[in-house]
Formats: C-alpha cells, sequence, structure tokens
C-alpha cells in the first residue's frame, strides 16, 4: 500500500478541498473544524510502499518489526530454578522460575511429579493463581524490605547506648526504669514504626536476649519459628537458635484449637492425617472449615473426581462458600453453633454404633488405634468424683524404664490390667525397641466396664458455655454424669473408668442404672427458644394463604363436605 501527496495526485494540496483549495482546511491550525481530517492525514507516515502478490491478496513489506523485540523479551531469561512460594501453605507447589539478570521474569508449574498410576488422578497440576502471581508480591512497592522499630523504643535505645556505651547495658537501663518500659509498651498497637538499619535492630534484639538471660535465665525466652510449610530452612533455623541458647520452642501448631492437643491425646502421635490423594478412595467427604477450592486449590480436582465415582460431599459453613456449590448437603450452622452441631453427630454416633448395637468396624477400630479402651483413675471431690490420671504401669508396680509413660488397658479374657506397647514408654526407652506399635498380640483390650461387676458413680465435667467455664466457679458450671467404675487392687486402691466411658457422659449417652442428671433422651427434639428480647414470629405465608385484608384463612371445604 502506498500513498502520494505529490501535487497532481488525487488527495494533494491542489485537490478539491485540499489545503490551498478556498474553505479548504489547515493541518497545522488546531482546533480548526477540519482537524480530524488533519489527524487522518498525519496517519500516511505508517502507509509504506509495498509488492503485492499477483492475486491481490497480500502486500509483502519489509522493515517495521521494531515493536516485536519488546514481547520477545518478555519471556527471555538466563537461568531456571525450581522453587515453592513459602506463604503458610501446605501445598509447597513446585514451580519453574525464570531469571534474568538476577529478576524474576515468570514463572510456570514444574510438571516433573512421578504418576499415580493409571487407576487414579495425578498429582499434577500443581499451583494455583496465588503461586503464579507471587513475584508481583516479591516486587511490590508495599512489601517490608527494611526493619521498622517503634519509634519510642529506638529513641530510648539510642539515647541509653550512646549514654552508656554498651547494647546490654543500654537494655538493662530501660528496664530497670518502669517508666520508660512502661512507655514503650504503651505505644503497642498505635502505629509509629520507623525505619532502622539491620545491624540497629539486630543490636537490640540481640541485646534484649543476653539481658534476659543474664537476669532471669534462657527459660524466660520464648521462642515462635516459621512453620515448617513455610520454609524448612527458616523453621529449622529457628528452633536451633532457641535449643542451642537453651530456651523453650513455641509450637506452630498451637492456634489450630484442639487438634495438636487431642490427636496426640487419641492416636498416640502428632496429626499422623492422610494426604488430599486419599480423598479419593473416601465415599463419604465433609469439608467443615476448609473452603477447599480456595485454600487447597492443587489438591481440590480429587475432591471433584471423586464424586464421579459415587461419593458423598457434606460442606457445613455458615455461608455459601465456593466448595458449597460442590456439596450433596450443605448445612449451614448460625456461626458459633457448630460446636453444638459437632457433638450433636458425635452423640448419633457413640449410641448408634456403640450403645445401641455394635458396629464391629468402628469397635475394632477404637480399641485398637485410639486411647478410648485406656483406663483413667477417679478422684473424689465435692461428694462425686472427677476424672483424673491414666493408669500407667508404675500405678501396678512396674519399676522399669518410663513405667510412668505405658498406660494401661483391661484385657477382656482375663479382667487384668495389662500394659500394651505403643505408648511413649516404649519410644522413648531402649528396652522399649521394637514395642512401639499397636500390635496387641492376645490382648483385646475392653472397652467399657460397663458390663463387669461395676457400680456407677457420678462424674463431675466441666463445661465451657457458661461464665464459670471449666473451673467449676459458680452455678450450672459442671455437668453431672455417671459412669461405671472399679477398683484394681480392692477396698483402698482409686476407682478407675475408662476413656470410652468418659466420652459417653461427656456426650450424654445416657445408659441405665447409671448415676447422674444428664438429659433425658427424646424420640423429639426440643424447639430451641428465640434469643432474649426477641419474640417468636410465625413463619411467614405466601399471598395465596395469607388472603385478603380482612379475610380469615378458614380451610376449605371438601366437596364431599359442601354437599
Amino acid at each position: 500500500m502506498t500513498a502520494s501527496t505529490e501535487p497532481d495526485a488525487p488527495g494533494g494540496p491542489d485537490a478539491p478541498g485540499g489545503p490551498d483549495a478556498p474553505g479548504g482546511f489547515d493541518a497545522a491550525g488546531p482546533g480548526t473544524p477540519a482537524e480530524p481530517a488533519a489527524v487522518l492525514l498525519k496517519t500516511g507516515r505508517f502507509l509504506r510502499r509495498g509488492e503485492a502478490a499477483p492475486d491481490l491478496h497480500s502486500v509483502r513489506i519489509e522493515g517495521g518489526r521494531e515493536g516485536d523485540v519488546f514481547y520477545r523479551d518478555r519471556w527471555s531469561h538466563d537461568k531456571v530454578v525450581h522453587s515453592t512460594h513459602g506463604v503458610n501453605c501446605t501445598g509447597s507447589c513446585r514451580w519453574k522460575v525464570y531469571v534474568k539478570d538476577g529478576i524474576i521474569t515468570w514463572e510456570t508449574q514444574a510438571t516433573d511429579y512421578p504418576t499415580a498410576g493409571p487407576d487414579r488422578p495425578e498429582y499434577e497440576p500443581r499451583g494455583c493463581p496465588r503461586g503464579a502471581a507471587f513475584s508481583w508480591y516479591t516486587y511490590s512497592p508495599a512489601r517490608v524490605r527494611h526493619p521498622y522499630v517503634r519509634g519510642v523504643l529506638l529513641d530510648l535505645y539510642r539515647e541509653a547506648k550512646q549514654r552508656l556505651g554498651d547494647p546490654v547495658l543500654a537494655w538493662a537501663d530501660i528496664q530497670a526504669d518502669p517508666e520508660r518500659r512502661r512507655a514503650y509498651q504503651r505505644a503497642r498497637g498505635k502505629g509509629g514504626l520507623v525505619r532502622a538499619s539491620w545491624g540497629e535492630a539486630v543490636e537490640i534484639i540481640a541485646a534484649a536476649h543476653v539481658h534476659t538471660i543474664k537476669t532471669y535465665g534462657p527459660d524466660r525466652v520464648a521462642g515462635f519459628s516459621p512453620i515448617p510449610a513455610m520454609s524448612m530452612v527458616s523453621h529449622a533455623a529457628g528452633a536451633r537458635f532457641m535449643s542451642l541458647i537453651g530456651a523453650p520452642m513455641l509450637s506452630f501448631y498451637d492456634w489450630y484449637a484442639d487438634l495438636p492437643v487431642a490427636s496426640p491425646q487419641v492416636f498416640g502421635d502428632q496429626t499422623d492425617v492422610p494426604e488430599s490423594g486419599d480423598w479419593w478412595d473416601a465415599a463419604y467427604l465433609i469439608m467443615w472449615g476448609s473452603n477447599v477450592p480456595v485454600t487447597r486449590t492443587p489438591d481440590a480436582h480429587w475432591m471433584a473426581e471423586a464424586r464421579y465415582r459415587g461419593q458423598k460431599v457434606v460442606v457445613v459453613a455458615p455461608d455459601y462458600a465456593d466448595n458449597a456449590k460442590f456439596a450433596d448437603e450443605w448445612l449451614h450452622p448460625h456461626p458459633g453453633t457448630d460446636g453444638a452441631l459437632a457433638l450433636g453427630m458425635g452423640h448419633v454416633i457413640l449410641r448408634e454404633c456403640f450403645v445401641e448395637r455394635r458396629v464391629p468396624f468402628f469397635d475394632d477400630y477404637v480399641r485398637r488405634f485410639t486411647d478410648l479402651p485406656f483406663l483413667v483413675t477417679l478422684t473424689e471431690r465435692d461428694g462425686a468424683y472427677v476424672p483424673g490420671k491414666f493408669v500407667r504401669a508404675a500405678d501396678l508396680g512396674d519399676t522399669g524404664e518410663g513405667a510412668e509413660w505405658k498406660t494401661a488397658v483391661l484385657d477382656e479374657a482375663t479382667g487384668r490390667p495389662v500394659v500394651p506397647g505403643g505408648s511413649l514408654g516404649f519410644r522413648w526407652t531402649e528396652s522399649g525397641k521394637g514395642r512401639w506399635n499397636l500390635d496387641l498380640g492376645d490382648v483385646r483390650p475392653r472397652l467399657s466396664l460397663y458390663e463387669e461387676d461395676a457400680r456407677g458413680v457420678e462424674v463431675l465435667l466441666p463445661r465451657f458455655d457458661t461464665e464459670g467455664g471449666a473451673h467449676g466457679q459458680g452455678r450450672g458450671d459442671v455437668l453431672r454424669r455417671g459412669v461405671p467404675a472399679i477398683r484394681l487392687a480392692g477396698p483402698g486402691s482409686p476407682l478407675v473408668t475408662t476413656v470410652f466411658d468418659l466420652l459417653l457422659a461427656q456426650y450424654g449417652v445416657g445408659r441405665e442404672g447409671l448415676a447422674g442428671t444428664g438429659r433425658p433422651r427424646t424420640t423429639t427434639p426440643p424447639r430451641p427458644a428465640p434469643p432474649a428480647g426477641r419474640r417468636r414470629t410465625p413463619p411467614s405465608l405466601p399471598p395465596s394463604a395469607r388472603g385478603s385484608p380482612g379475610s380469615s384463612r378458614r380451610r376449605p371445604r371438601s366437596p364431599r363436605a359442601a354437599a
């Protein structure tokens, strides 16, 4: 395509309507009515001579591709490194990171995971949009790249160090003055952070550690390291440092409610749960407190694909979250009441699968894999009993290595207490080597003492839904329930029961002949009372059922009655 501005060419200066023609336009005069035409003429610089094809369907033009370099360089790189994105994500998906001149240019998902076999979904692709955009976080102008210190504290420290000349003495001087110490403590949570150098920030931290260790001892320093899912190197560095100075290491897992405590107590080890790939093998999946498509994006495909195998998916969430659209059933309890829902579900399982009838699989599982058969002592208090400690081998006269860490069960065949392997006393002792396992041998632990020659006693269990809480102070702060109990060594020895019997009492599963003031079971659950200050309103009715104003909602007589 070509364009010409020669005088005799069409569209040239002498052409009708050109700049030299009467009433023409002025290309150099912006603001005139003919300005759009002038702009259009200026685009002629983009029109260059070319060679047309014989069929006139294409034009061959050379040059003018300088702009393509930008798009080609967008994907150029010097090297490729493999990494994960440490953002407190347990996925730790493997990514290829492309680097040019030390700068991350782009990232792609690694596709070198081992195959899972022909009969189940593959692990890859791993990764999610948050991982793909991680380099944006790295170079974000909002990213904190320097240490910041509370301004009040920094001024106090600089003044004390200038006066005393030693970092540890400067920190001790601040701590010795209650008014100055209170000054920077009161500033917490109110902003006022100022930028400091790395050297000064590390110096303040080191001075505080040295002063605390010299004055109070190393056990007064508590450390919290990044979790392993963030970075194993960072976690190990922090944990190792705290161990070397003799300081206790806080668990990164403490914020997960009762899980860190309950898992070792019930199963004997720390949260040894199945991986996400095992969702494929499940016939029933409950998503409770986990919005899998959003928070576990790389793993969500197992849940979605397992539904094609007939898996039933239940979602418990107060809001219609992203995972609710995958659910066969969506339970949406009012916020704060899901604990009651869980207790109700547990009550049904315990009553229908263990008390009213015995489901062999459930019964065998809890005997082998949980602490439910373990014996627990009962301590007398206020005319009743409270659960005490586990019955251990040391309580049965064993003086061997680790006897105080070996829990006991009641053998169903002999009726005598035995100490099976698998407890901590076998894991961390020389004599326990080879016995830290779930091999019970000929022992079949008794799950409940209800069928033994046991007497029912009343136990006090703490309530956490009242102001008195677990301390039992005030009215209604304890549950009075009945459990079966026996004495292992005759009169004078402590009463014992099993964890299973205490569990039934906690869940309010009543059994005939046991003491306690547990709520009797009813076939029809009571209707919840309305909140204080709010009256119960009748359910709304459609207009067809409400009738017109002033009319009564009488049931129409049947044709037979009308006749």
